[in-house]
């Protein structure tokens, strides 16, 4: 902590997290039940409604060391918010076969997703952290993220747009691993994690769907975290935005759950951004070279700008050309 705004606004963001999750768990769903689509709609709304007053508070508070303003932070906050978000879609994705790939029960999905999110954000934090702090010592590293970043949208990109995927438990390494060295039962155990038989303990279905997920969400952090980098070097900013995005992705996993595979054509303009990304980090300090105040809010606003756009002209497009229209040709 560098400053007094800065730990005060790290207290805020903790308030207001660890409140929604007490009010999430504690009363909300402090019962099993399923999720219904007009709750996921308030609560992601909720979501991206503290995440935009978030940015505010940024805006009128925060005091960002270095070469950058709060206006210029405020609007780095937004991009890296919305580029998560954007690439919690893959996520969701593969979440949604993990589930059911188990069986998962509607009315255990949201137990699975809360702690296994909620783990996502311990390990978020961690990399985030961790990476500023290398970030810092040897700042050559930002080029290596800068080619991971440009090697994931190259990849991305020649994905085929309307292939089927799924989830094949028999070849993941980690559920091999889990099942060779753990008693693992096939059952659910009634919402439970894990059940006691013959005084032996056995791990459920819903254990092994909440280690998955959290395996998949650091898998999914390799390429997050540097293109959260990308757009701002400032740890407060990456983290709040970051975990902002993850703790939104649970009301988003059952909003879109049945309709995610419609926006077919989002992965590509995530392509295009991870490049456009590492491509941007590559070349900073030449473009940057008297670090003017105007040439980084410059920077900034044309990067949001670029970003809000290749995602909406993306979901526009997939509503306009369906993927099954693209498949049959």
């Amino acid at each position: 902590m560098e400053n007094k705004t800065e730990f005060f606004l790290y207290v805020v963001f903790g308030f207001i997290i660890i409140l929604s999750l007490v009010i999430d768990l504690g009363f909300i769903h402090k019962q099993s039940s399923s999720i219904k689509q007009k709750e996921a709609t308030i609560q992601s709304l909720i979501w991206v409604l503290l995440s935009g007053c978030f940015g505010l508070f940024i805006y009128f508070w925060y005091d960002p060391n270095g070469d950058t303003d709060s206006l210029t932070s405020t609007i780095e906050y937004y991009s890296a918010y919305l580029t998560e978000y954007a690439l919690s879609m893959d996520n969701i994705f593969i979440i949604l076969l993990i589930v059911r790939y188990f069986k998962i029960k509607d009315i255990y999905l949201h137990k699975v997703l809360f702690w296994g999110i909620l783990g996502a954000v311990f390990f978020r934090g961690i990399f985030i952290f961790v990476g500023a702090y290398v970030i810092h010592e040897f700042h050559y590293v930002l080029y290596l993220f800068a080619l991971i970043l440009m090697y994931s949208g190259v990849k991305l990109m020649k994905e085929d747009t309307g292939a089927e995927k799924e989830f094949d438990g028999e070849r993941n390494f980690i559920l091999r691993m889990c099942k060779k060295y753990l008693h693992f039962s096939e059952s659910d155990g009634d919402g439970n994690f894990f059940i006691r038989k013959k005084n032996k303990i056995y791990f459920t279905t819903l254990f092994l769907a909440i280690i998955l997920v959290e395996t998949t969400d650091i898998v999914f952090a390799v390429d997050s975290i540097p293109a959260a980098f990308g757009i701002s070097e400032d740890e407060f900013i990456i983290y709040t935005s970051n975990i902002f995005a993850v703790l939104g992705l649970r009301s988003m996993f059952f909003l879109l759950s049945n309709i995610i595979d419609k926006f077919h054509l989002l992965s590509k303009a995530l392509a295009v951004i991870l490049i456009l990304v590492g491509t941007k980090m590559l070349i900073h300090d030449i473009v940057l070279i008297d670090r003017w105040h105007l040439e980084s809010r410059f920077i900034a606003i044309v990067s949001f700008s670029v970003i809000i756009s290749l995602l909406l002209i993306s979901i526009v497009l997939s509503i306009l050309f369906p993927k099954k229209a693209i498949v049959e040709k």
